[in-house]
């Protein structure tokens, strides 16, 4: 990990947990800087738990139970980091809502819940860190996409809904923010991501991580810390991220 007395500002995660969340919050731990991680306060002891692997290993972390569906929670959260832990330089939002629903069995219910954590959330999210960052003319804000975010397939019309609307949010602030002196990015992750989702529906996973098959979290992150340090005479807007196998 960087070293502690030397941090170069604050990372929040928001939709951080054991894959692709957690291992971009060790990612950015691990390049110095002090890290946030959310989600919603029930699971705030795995959270904790995630903080506190990140302090063994030599970095900073502190955990939030919050809502990120719900404005003044999310107000109440950048105000806080902003007074208590430091200077916002990077907002990752990696809140996934992937739900599998025939459109018929598709509630209203279903189709708005979806919407809310994975594309207002992302908005609130993305509002709050233009809202902080502005004023000091830098920062990097990233979104967590998918392959929903490009295409909608049988069974999956509320979440491409939702994750189309978080890449034109993520389009949006880019063209605004971007002349601001703010790298606004959209990741499309499109594959299967080893951890625990993918693990209880395919078992042993080892032979696919072996050859490469599968994403690797670990791997995933690297590319956030990149995004982060480029340099803006060539912004990266969109990156796609598969492994070498997957049909597309």
């Amino acid at each position: 990990m960087g070293n502690p007395d030397q941090s170069k500002g604050v990372c929040l995660v928001v939709g951080a947990g054991d894959g692709v969340g957690g291992a971009i919050a060790r990612a950015f731990a691990a390049d110095g800087y002090e890290v946030c991680v959310t989600r919603r306060a029930r699971n705030i002891d795995q959270l904790e738990a995630l903080a506190a692997s990140i302090r063994e290993a030599g970095g900073k972390a502190r955990a939030f139970g919050v809502d990120a569906r719900a404005e003044e929670e999310m107000v109440a959260l950048f105000d806080r980091i902003e007074r208590e832990v430091g200077p916002l330089e990077v907002v990752v939002f990696n809140i996934g809502a992937n739900v599998r629903f025939g459109v018929v069995e598709t509630t209203a219910r279903v189709f708005t819940k979806v919407w809310e954590m994975a594309c207002f959330a992302g908005f609130l999210a993305g509002r709050e860190a233009a809202r902080v960052m502005t004023p000091r003319g830098r920062g990097t804000i990233l979104f967590t996409g998918a392959t929903a975010s490009l295409r909608g397939r049988e069974g999956f019309s509320a979440f491409a809904a939702a994750k189309h609307g978080l890449r034109a949010v993520a389009q949006s602030l880019a063209r605004e923010l971007g002349p601001k002196g703010i790298h606004v990015a959209h990741v499309v992750v499109d594959g299967a991501i080893d951890g625990v989702f993918i693990r209880s529906m395919r078992g042993n996973v080892d032979d696919l991580l072996a050859e490469d098959r599968i994403l690797k979290p670990e791997d995933i992150a690297a590319n956030y810390v990149m995004l982060h340090h480029q340099p803006r005479s060539a912004w990266t807007h969109e990156m796609d991220l598969r492994p070498w196998a997957e049909a597309w």
